[in-house]
C-alpha cells in the first residue's frame, strides 16, 4: 500500500473550518474620524470658522451693497419728484375757486381769453362762440402768425378772420428765433399781419435766449422798434416769468406791456406790471379738440377795449 503524503496542520485546519459569515456591521465601511475627514490647509494650520456676515463679490459686506442701492433709489425718487412732479403738482391740487374749461380759474379776474396756433388744428368757431354766454365768457384770442424769418402759421389767416367774424377781440404774435436777423423777422411779421382798429397790439413771443444774452437784448429792441414804428403802438412782450426776471427785467423792457406765462400757481409771482397772464396750457374749450392755453386780462372788459388799437392808426 502507498503512504498518504504528509499534511501540515495549518493547511488542514483551513480546509476543515467552514467559511465565516460577515455580519451587517462588518459590511459597513469604517467611518473616518473627523480629524481625518477635514482637509488640512497648505500651511498646516487649522481651517478658520467662516464669518457670519455675507460678502459681496468685491469683498465688501452685502449690507454695504444694499445701503448703496437704497441711497441710489432715494436720490432717483427725489430727483424725479423735483423735476417732473413738483412743477406740475398744481394740476392735482383741490380747486377752492371756480372751475371752468377743465381747470381751476384764477380768482378775481373777469376777462378771459386763449391763444392758439396750428397745433390746435381746425377750430369750430360757432361752438367756441358759445363761451361768450357762460359765467366766464371768453373775450379775446391771440393767434400765432409767424416764426423766424420765413415760417407762416398755416392756420393764421383763417383763424384771424374767423375770430373777428364771431365777435372775439383778436391779436397776433410772432415767435422769435435768436439765430435769425431781427430786422428780417420784423419785416416778415409786418408782411404777414394786417392789424385793424379794435385788434390787440402785436406780440413778440421770446422763449429762447440763444448764445449771447447781450446780443439777444439788442436784437429784440430792433424787432420791437421796427414793429412799433409800423403799427404805431407799443408791442406786447410775451415770455415766461423766469425768462423775464433773468434776462429782460430792466427799465428798457419793462416799458412794454407784459404778457406773462406762469403755470400751476394761484397767483402771479412777478412783482412788476403785467397786462395778460397765461395761467395754464391744459385748458379745454368747445370747438377745439386739443388742449389750449388760457389767459386772463389784468383789468375789466372796458379797460381791454381801451387797450386795443385805436380807430385812427
Amino acid at each position: 500500500m502507498g503512504k498518504e503524503p504528509p499534511v501540515q496542520v495549518a493547511d488542514k485546519m483551513r480546509g476543515d473550518r467552514p467559511p465565516r459569515r460577515r455580519t451587517a456591521a462588518a459590511k459597513q465601511p469604517a467611518k473616518a474620524s473627523p480629524a481625518a475627514a477635514a482637509p488640512r490647509r497648505a500651511d498646516g494650520g487649522r481651517r478658520r470658522k467662516p464669518s457670519s456676515a455675507p460678502v459681496s463679490g468685491k469683498g465688501r459686506p452685502l449690507w454695504c451693497y444694499y445701503l448703496l442701492m437704497g441711497l441710489a433709489a432715494a436720490v432717483f425718487v427725489i430727483g424725479f419728484y423735483y423735476f417732473f412732479i413738483r412743477p406740475f403738482a398744481y394740476r392735482w391740487k383741490p380747486c377752492y375757486g371756480m372751475k371752468a374749461y377743465g381747470v381751476c380759474l384764477p380768482a378775481g379776474y373777469r376777462v378771459h381769453g386763449f391763444d392758439v396756433s396750428h397745433h390746435q388744428g381746425r377750430i369750430d368757431w360757432a361752438k367756441l362762440r358759445l363761451t361768450q354766454h357762460t359765467p366766464f365768457p371768453i373775450r379775446f384770442v391771440f393767434m400765432k402768425a409767424s416764426e423766424g424769418g420765413d415760417f407762416s402759421d398755416t392756420t393764421f389767416t383763417t383763424n384771424f378772420n374767423r375770430a373777428r367774424e364771431y365777435g372775439f377781440i383778436r391779436g397776433a404774435y410772432h415767435f422769435y428765433n435768436p439765430k435769425t436777423d431781427p430786422s428780417r423777422q420784423a419785416d416778415f411779421f409786418i408782411r404777414s399781419v394786417t392789424l385793424e382798429p379794435g385788434d390787440l397790439p402785436p406780440v413778440l413771443d421770446i422763449e429762447k435766449k440763444g448764445d449771447d444774452v447781450d446780443q439777444l437784448r439788442r436784437n429784440l429792441k430792433v424787432w420791437l422798434d421796427k414793429v412799433e414804428r409800423h403799427y404805431k403802438v407799443k408791442p406786447i412782450l410775451y415770455t415766461s416769468y423766469k425768462f423775464k426776471t433773468r434776462y429782460l427785467n430792466d427799465s428798457i423792457f419793462n416799458t412794454y406791456p407784459y404778457w406773462i406765462a406762469h403755470y400751476y400757481t394761484d397767483t402771479v409771482e412777478y412783482k412788476g406790471q403785467w397786462t395778460f397772464w397765461q395761467h395754464t396750457d391744459v385748458g379745454s374749450l368747445p370747438g377745439i379738440d386739443e388742449r389750449v392755453d388760457l389767459n386772463v386780462f389784468n383789468g375789466d372788459l372796458e379797460q381791454l377795449r381801451q387797450f386795443v388799437l385805436p380807430d385812427t392808426l
